[in-house]
């Protein structure tokens, strides 16, 4: 009990004493984010949305034209932001750029965000194929899954899939292109005992990826599957213009 004392009153001191800079604008950061209150309210939420697939939307649908034409294969989504300034910039700095603790201020901002819709049996995150994970250091889908799994009281199976083959990167591809550079190129090698699970992954943009991750889940015995994604990519002519002025040395998003 006295350790976890000293331990708050170390952390409580290194706030007051080195407060956090916000990492979009480099003022000071909030009481437990290195992002100030400004920068945070420019975060745009992903109230309007498909309730399939969360594609931003003048009014919500439960539905919308889209996944009536081709349904998607999980049950439910979540995701709370849309793509969009400066949440592009901070995930393409944690995705890109190794910068975690960009990656440690989306996860706050998804923890606060509110609870999901329906609570899970298991978080599985979509898997990296091993060579860019060696390149990359981590995979940011675990990364933002392990906060959640702690918050809600979770099981987390990081390695329930296994991505079988190295795709081509997604950023350039059309919707057909994305489906079949990832067709066929997730297995589960770890059969999750639980019957409901929450595939976790950091931008849903087509959905192709977290379509083949539900498929496979689907085929090892997985009778639910929610798709949960920090934030939704809107379609290129609804995307806002970025600011004119950015923070010198910031990475571009990238897809």
């Amino acid at each position: 009990m006295e350790a976890s004392f000293w331990k708050r009153w170390f952390g409580a001191a290194t706030r007051f004493f080195l407060p956090a800079r916000c990492l979009v604008c480099a003022g000071a950061g909030g009481d437990d984010i290195a992002l100030c209150d400004g920068c945070r309210a420019e975060l745009s939420r992903n109230l309007s949305c498909c309730g399939r697939c969360a594609l931003p939307l003048p009014v919500p649908t439960p539905i919308c034209g889209q996944c009536q034409r081709a349904p998607r294969p999980w049950a439910d989504v979540w995701v709370p932001f849309s793509y969009a300034w400066p949440l592009d910039m901070l995930e393409a700095r944690f995705k890109f750029a190794g910068h975690l603790a960009a990656g440690r201020v989306l996860s706050t901002c998804w923890l606060d965000a509110g609870p999901p819709p329906l609570m899970p049996e298991l978080i599985v995150p979509v898997p990296l194929h091993p060579s860019r994970l060696r390149s990359r250091g981590y995979n940011q889908a675990l990364e933002l899954a392990r906060p959640l799994a702690r918050r809600y009281g979770l099981p987390l199976a990081h390695d329930a899939l296994r991505r079988t083959r190295g795709t081509e990167a997604q950023t350039l591809l059309d919707a057909g292109a994305r489906a079949r550079n990832v067709r066929g190129a997730f297995v589960v090698q770890h059969a999750p005992v639980q019957r409901h699970v929450a595939l976790v992954d950091d931008v849903m943009t087509t959905g192709a990826t977290l379509a083949e991750c539900t498929r496979a889940l689907h085929a090892a015995g997985v009778e639910r599957v929610d798709v949960w994604a920090l934030a939704r990519t809107p379609l290129p002519f609804d995307r806002p213009p970025p600011p004119a002025e950015r923070i010198p040395g910031d990475v571009p998003a990238r897809r």
